[in-house]
């Protein structure tokens, strides 16, 4: 008679356990045991939680590449839901199989795991269905809300408790900031928001760091002369052949009907802007032309007009620049693409499969926080749609032209750093940290990958990788750089436009949502009254800073409602089994501690810390 010892364990979220009876197969390559129930390791009146087993067989099974399980009603209690992580079998030999599950269990079908080191022959953990939301965007998911997907890929309890509790918060808070109208506004853009300094700081180092580009040549539709300038003695030729011009060019929004918000005509331009990296590296506004075809009724705006027509100036290139963010940088560039990501690797990779372990981390959540954003913010009653310049029609046709001019390139930030000209500009903190994750993230990915496909032919005759890497990715370098795109547009790139919205968005004049004035066709005009009609009303700007709020929200003060924030490089689901990639997560982790510890010294000097691009406060996947 020979012995298998298992064990099987059940996950740490709320209501993973089960009081019902839990029935354990084993397959090997030479035969297979008979179901046998597990026997519990608490108390047999509290639920299943662990259990195990040894069983006896009179011959060997071989090498174990299945289990089976099944849950089973017992006649005291009703049918409910199982969350194990993973089973675990030492066999006569004193070999460990690990099979990795981290998935519900609801009903009492016989459901099958691969053994964790084998990459053949594996069944898909479900097979979602695309859907347009809209045509000419990316696809999505088909669910017609949240609780139609799976249940290993909603919200934990304890991340549902905490999302909808700052939901409520967030409606209470804007309805007392209503009627009271009074806000918390972050201190420091409340100070400094008129400065020429900080508006130039943003294009690097704010919530949006993708629009800016070296300018060699100015565009034909943006006459700017040396007359109208000053660059400290030198002409604009001059400065833009040593690399000091920078553009930034909105025209994504040009020609667009703005929203109508509380029933009157709202005001959304595509502005020009040009930089100056000054003698004393500072990036600082030169000019900016609101339209994008030169007109009479178009002036160029410079630092030497007045107060009121410069500051005007700028904060219409502030409201273009929350649009260019929020629909661009911040919704396809991460949730559409993550979505997109998401679903292809469920519908195409098996759970045993490498690129399956790799990625499943970096897509936790992704699926059910876009279904909220889709039925609560870009809807036709949404947040978005009701109360920004871009939210009405404009937001489809914005998407579209961003969409048209997205590219693998510009994904991966080492090419779209080179491709802008941005290498040297200096007191780039999105580019330093940017760069130095981008470096970590690919070489971990390399080190896994390299070690599952041994040279260029095993990626090539992988069967069961996406049918799009037969034509995209024939080698283990393109494979590794694809990958390290995903997991970088998923984790850094989220975090570096999304969680300082509320940093930079929530003192309104600093990044308004919306216009109400049209802008002005000459100079010379404009006053302190101009400003104040042209900003958002009391509605739009209170549900604009909630809505940041919430977007930029991770934890509650409330100890007992947080859930566990899952950092980037951190896997609590062990999907790798083998020893060698256990090892290479270790330094990954290693290497991403020592990178934080090194932005938080570099921090500690700066004016404005930026801490968005930080491993220990973004995470693993879009998830908010």
């Amino acid at each position: 008679m020979v012995d298998y010892e298992v064990i099987v364990y059940t996950g740490k979220c709320v209501d993973a356990t089960t009081f019902n009876n839990i029935f354990i197969k084993l397959v090997g390559t030479d035969g297979e045991s008979k179901d046998t129930k597990l026997i519990s390791t608490v108390h047999w009146i509290l639920p299943f939680s662990k259990g195990e087993v040894s069983l006896e067989y009179g011959i060997p099974i071989s090498m174990l590449v299945l289990v089976e399980l099944n849950k089973q009603c017992g006649w005291l209690f009703i049918e409910d839901s199982w969350f194990p992580d993973k089973v675990e079998i030492k066999s006569p030999e004193g070999q460990t199989y690990i099979f990795p599950i981290y998935r519900w269990i609801s009903d009492s079908k016989v459901h099958c795991f691969r053994e964790g080191t084998v990459s053949h022959l594996c069944a898909l953990l479900f097979s979602p269905r695309w859907d347009v939301y809209k045509d000419g965007l990316p696809h999505c998911m088909r669910a017609e809300n949240a609780l139609s997907l799976p249940c290993e890929l909603q919200f934990s309890f304890t991340k549902a408790t905490q999302f909808f509790y700052n939901i409520c918060k967030n409606r209470t808070s804007a309805k007392k900031q209503k009627c009271t109208h009074t806000f918390l506004f972050p201190a420091y853009i409340t100070k400094h928001w008129k400065a020429d300094s900080l508006f130039g700081y943003q294009f690097l180092n704010g919530i949006n760091p993708m629009i800016i580009q070296r300018c060699t040549a100015l565009p034909s539709n943006f006459p700017v002369t040396d007359d109208m300038v000053f660059l400290h003695g030198r002409s604009l030729a001059d400065e833009m052949k040593n690399g000091n011009i920078f553009l930034c060019d909105y025209k994504n929004l040009d020609g667009l009907q703005p929203n109508i918000v509380n029933g009157k005509e709202q005001y959304l331009m595509a502005p020009l802007v040009l930089l100056h990296k000054t003698p004393d590296d500072k990036l600082m506004p030169i000019a900016i032309q609101l339209k994008q075809t030169p007109a009479d009724d178009n002036p160029i705006f410079v630092p030497t007009d007045s107060v009121y027509d410069w500051l005007l100036a700028k904060t219409f290139v502030r409201s273009a620049d929350f649009s260019e963010h929020q629909l661009s940088s911040h919704l396809l560039r991460t949730h559409l693409l993550a979505e997109v990501f998401a679903v292809s690797l469920l519908r195409n990779i098996p759970m045993i499969h490498p690129l399956y372990k790799l990625l499943i981390p970096h897509t936790r959540y992704t699926l059910q926080i876009n279904i909220l954003a889709r039925n609560l913010l870009i809807s036709e009653n949404g947040a978005f749609t009701t109360y920004a310049a871009s939210g009405g029609e404009a937001m489809i046709t914005i998407l579209e032209r961003a969409l048209s001019s997205l590219t693998y390139k510009s994904l991966c930030i080492p090419d779209d750093i080179a491709d802008c000209g941005l290498e040297s500009v200096p007191s780039f903190y999105y580019r330093d940290d940017g760069l130095k994750l981008w470096e970590i993230i690919h070489s971990f990915v390399q080190e896994i990958l390299e070690y599952y496909y041994k040279n260029d032919k095993e990626v090539l005759e992988d069967s069961e990788k996406l049918s799009l890497y037969d034509k995209c990715f024939k080698t283990v370098a393109d494979l590794v750089k694809f990958v390290t795109m995903v997991i970088f547009s998923c984790s850094a790139q989220h975090s570096a436009v999304n969680t300082g919205q509320y940093d930079y968005g929530g003192f309104m004049p600093n990044t308004p949502i919306t216009l109400q004035l049209p802008p002005p066709t000459k100079k010379g005009v404009a006053n302190e009254d101009t400003l104040l009609q042209t900003l958002p009303d009391i509605n739009a700007t209170v549900h604009g800073m909630a809505t940041l709020w919430l977007l930029s929200r991770q934890f509650v003060n409330n100890v007992s409602l947080m859930y566990h924030q899952i950092t980037l490089g951190q896997y609590p689901e062990e999907h790798f089994t083998e020893e060698t990639p256990r090892k290479l997560i270790k330094v990954f982790q290693g290497k991403l501690l020592q990178l934080s510890a090194n932005i938080k010294v570099r921090n500690e000097s700066l004016e404005i810390p930026y801490t968005y691009m930080d491993p220990a406060v973004m995470e693993n996947s879009v998830a908010i």
